[in-house]
Order: C-alpha cells, then sequence, then structure tokens
C-alpha cells in the first residue's frame, strides 16, 4: 500500500509526521515514511491552487499510488462548523475563476470557455466519486467546499460567493487536489479542520493551535485503522 498526504505546510502535518518512520532521502517537496507495512510519500506543495497543481501533478505523473489524502486547515461560511471540527469536503468550486461583465461575475462555464460537464467536472463542480473507504473517515461531515486566492474578508465578496455557490468551508488547495485525483481516478480525501470563519479579518477569532490539534488526531485515526 502507497499513500500520498499532501499538504500545503509542513506545520499543519507535524504532528502526525512525528508518529510515521522516515523512510530514504526525500527529494524537493517529498519526504517518504514508513507507517506498518505502507508506504507514506508526503507532499508539502506551499500554499494556493497553483503550487499544488504544479508539484501534485509532477508527483503524480511518476509514481502510482493506491490513496491520496489532502489535510489541512479551512474557514467556514457557517456557524453550524465548529471552529476545531474535522471535515471531508467532497465537493469543490472555484469562485473566482471567471469573467467580471459589469458588476456581474460570470464564470468560464456561463461564458462556454469550458463545457460544465467536460471530465472530471459535473455540472462546473468537481465531486468526488472516489471516495477512501474508511469507517472513522464516515463518521466526519461531509461538506462541499469553495477554492480561492483570496482569503476573503469583505462582506459583500463573501456574499457573493454564499449565494452563487453555497459552499461550507473555504480553502486556496483544494480544488487543484481534487481536480489532480478525479482526473487519475485516484481514491482520495480532502480532510481539513475549521481555524476560523469567512468574516471581516479577526485573527483574535482565529484557533489554529485546536484546528492543527484535531486535524492531526483525526487523521492518524483514520491511518491507524485502515492502514
Amino acid at each position: 500500500m502507497r499513500i500520498l498526504l499532501v499538504a500545503a505546510t509542513v506545520f499543519e502535518i507535524r504532528p502526525f509526521l512525528t508518529k510515521l518512520i522516515p523512510s530514504g532521502e526525500g527529494t524537493g517537496q517529498v519526504s517518504h515514511y514508513k507507517f506498518k507495512t505502507t508506504s507514506v510519500d508526503v507532499l508539502i506543495t506551499g500554499i494556493g491552487m497553483m503550487q499544488t497543481a504544479f508539484h501534485l501533478g509532477r508527483q503524480l505523473a511518476g509514481t502510482k499510488y493506491d490513496v491520496a489524502i489532502n489535510a489541512g486547515i479551512a474557514g467556514s461560511f457557517t456557524d453550524q462548523l465548529a471552529i476545531g471540527e474535522v471535515v471531508h469536503v467532497t465537493e469543490e468550486c472555484m469562485p473566482e475563476m471567471g469573467a467580471e461583465d459589469g458588476a456581474e461575475f460570470r464564470s468560464l462555464f456561463d461564458l462556454g470557455l469550458i463545457d460544465p460537464d467536460s471530465t472530471p467536472y459535473e455540472k462546473g463542480r468537481l465531486i468526488n466519486r472516489f471516495h477512501i473507504k474508511s469507517e472513522r473517515l464516515a463518521r466526519i461531515r461531509t461538506v462541499k467546499g469553495a477554492t480561492a486566492n483570496t482569503i476573503h474578508a469583505n462582506s459583500e465578496s463573501i456574499q457573493k460567493i454564499i449565494s452563487g455557490y453555497n459552499p461550507e468551508t473555504e480553502s486556496m488547495e483544494g480544488a487543484a487536489f481534487l481536480y489532480s485525483c478525479l482526473s487519475d481516478q485516484l481514491p482520495c480525501a480532502q480532510i481539513r479542520s475549521i481555524s476560523n470563519y469567512v468574516a471581516e479579518r479577526d485573527k483574535t477569532r482565529w484557533n489554529l493551535e485546536l484546528a492543527f490539534k484535531n486535524l492531526n488526531k483525526v487523521l492518524w485515526e483514520i491511518i491507524n485503522e485502515k492502514y
């Protein structure tokens, strides 16, 4: 069994990595570990869709994996998710991918530049049809995510995203991860821990420590249960 674990930064998954046994020298963004009889390659992409798409595409082109897991933090558009709650993002959209038309925003799908049902899209969305089978993962709340190049903190832009796409979480890498895995038909899961609410920027209301703690706890439970 060979797992690819993808994270934007090593800080998000460092507690989990301390439980693994290093295995050989890493190359570039990739480091290698062992857990029981399972090989775990850890890819640290850097923050954002562009970095994630490049490094993940290169890694998947050169190595065959059984499953891929994206682990990180996220903001929540809804107070129905608690700070520190770990969620399974099974659907993604990209609310910034398009063009302004006066005061209106039109997606590339609206403009007819991309077929909304061209693989791996379904009606303009990325939906995970290649789930990892895991009892622990199945107990996590599933949510819809939005991936953006901007961490939104303006009430008007936040409302536009909610009205247009109705996502529950926001990240800067999720869609790139899901697009890559769906294109390769690679079983995958995107696990996110809520660090803040998507609102006017106030770092005093963020709780990174709790988000990191819970993310690593659930990540360990999934790996330990299944592999």
